[in-house]
């Protein structure tokens, strides 16, 4: 049971009082009025003159009370006016440095042609980097490239983009199961280990039906992808729902999975930090992959990670900033 205790402070009267002592003060208070009764009317004008004394101190006491209060307050908001500048100033930059403090896979220029495992993140993706050998035209060049392990439940995962190293991709799947081998476009960074890592699961491989030319330059004839995705397409595998975006640019058939759940989008060679993506050394069709960056990948959320096929990962805040001086 609850119950509240009453005071025992009085109006005008200290708690530690006694009975006796409270009997006392009235008695008091008593004599001090028959005895003021029986006095002239000098004593009431000095009465008058003390309570004016008192009255004029009181209110001097009050004014400078005030004065004190009234320095105080300006003295406490100009505190915190330059506190709330401080935080302002401050804020822009946290946000623009967000990217680098949260993303495991972000602000890491220096660590690029580095080979090796990172992750898995808070949402459960891996990233592999691998390095091999990209034949374009009659050139070659020496590439690291992203491949993204993303887990789709507590048993399995889907691979994106499985570059140049099958056994390494394998090693950091683990025992885990294999439910889909997802393709950006038909270049060998992007579907290099593909058919390895697919026939080693079981696995089926997705990919756009206007990527099979590159694709039988690497794999043949004989072995095609299970799945044929489009942009506007989708994919639901074990709890991912994916949504398929359309990304030409970099090749014919070029696709990103934008996975909304996780707040992450896989975009290929289309968009890397600080710029859109080459094949090689150079822009296939510049316009084009302009054209499929700003409508497809910079309108989704601005906190939405872009996980590219090369390179760190990026936000589309970040490279909607840096649109404008691309175009």
């Amino acid at each position: 049971m609850f119950w509240k205790r009453k005071s025992k402070k009085q109006e005008g009267q200290e708690a530690t009082d006694s009975a006796a002592e409270v009997a006392e003060d009235t008695k008091e208070e008593t004599d001090d009025a028959v005895e003021s009764e029986g006095k002239g009317a000098e004593s009431e004008a000095a009465a008058e003159e003390s309570d004016s004394e008192k009255t004029e101190k009181t209110e001097a006491a009050e004014d400078e009370a005030s004065e004190d209060t009234d320095t105080g307050s300006e003295a406490d908001d100009a505190d915190d006016t330059e506190k709330d500048d401080a935080e302002a100033d401050g804020s822009d930059s946290d946000k623009a440095d967000d990217a680098g403090e949260t993303d495991v896979f972000a602000g890491e220029e220096d660590e690029e042609q580095q080979v090796g495992v990172t992750g898995p993140d808070p949402e459960g993706i891996t990233r592999v980097r691998t390095a091999g050998v990209f034949e374009f035209g009659d050139e070659k060049f020496d590439v690291v490239n992203n491949t993204w392990i993303v887990e789709a439940d507590k048993d399995g995962v889907i691979v994106i983009d499985p570059a140049h190293d099958a056994e390494a991709i394998l090693k950091a799947i683990g025992d885990r199961e294999v439910y889909l081998v997802a393709c950006t476009n038909g270049y060998s960074p992007h579907i290099g280990a593909a058919l390895a890592i697919a026939e080693e699961t079981e696995a089926d491989i997705a990919l756009h039906p206007r990527e099979m030319r590159a694709w039988r330059r690497v794999h043949g004839a004989e072995h095609r992808p299970e799945i044929e995705v489009e942009g506007g397409g989708a994919l639901d595998v074990a709890d991912l729902h994916i949504d398929v975006l359309p990304l030409p640019g970099t090749s014919p058939g070029s696709i990103g999975f934008y996975i909304s759940g996780l707040g992450v989008v896989f975009g290929g060679d289309t968009l890397r930090e600080g710029g859109p993506g080459t094949v090689g050394d150079t822009h296939l069709d510049y316009t084009t992959q302009l054209a499929s960056i700003g409508e497809n990948l910079l309108t989704l959320p601005p906190d939405t990670r872009v996980l590219p096929d090369r390179g760190p990962a990026t936000t589309v805040e970040r490279e909607n900033k840096n649109f404008d001086s691309w175009v």
